[in-house]
């Protein structure tokens, strides 16, 4: 009798695949890990290019104030 109302159970009430709903999250995901990521470049963009270019000055100046290497982006 239990394996008669298991199976009539499992008629009814079939077992859902959800690999396309756990490829979709995924999918999202990525994509807001990316817009995450493009708008700290637009916003720190600026501040992170001037701060490699007041590097290489100071390193390319050295110790004698001479300028030894291009520092242009």
């Amino acid at each position: 009798m239990i394996q008669y109302l298991q199976l009539l159970f499992a008629a009814k009430f079939p077992e859902r695949d959800e690999r396309g709903a756990s490829a979709v999250e995924y999918g999202l995901l990525v994509a807001g890990i990316a817009a995450v990521i493009v708008a700290i470049v637009f916003v720190l963009g600026d501040t992170i290019t001037s701060a490699f270019s007041d590097t290489c000055t100071e390193v390319s100046t050295g110790v004698d104030g001479a300028a030894n290497a291009d520092c242009t982006p």
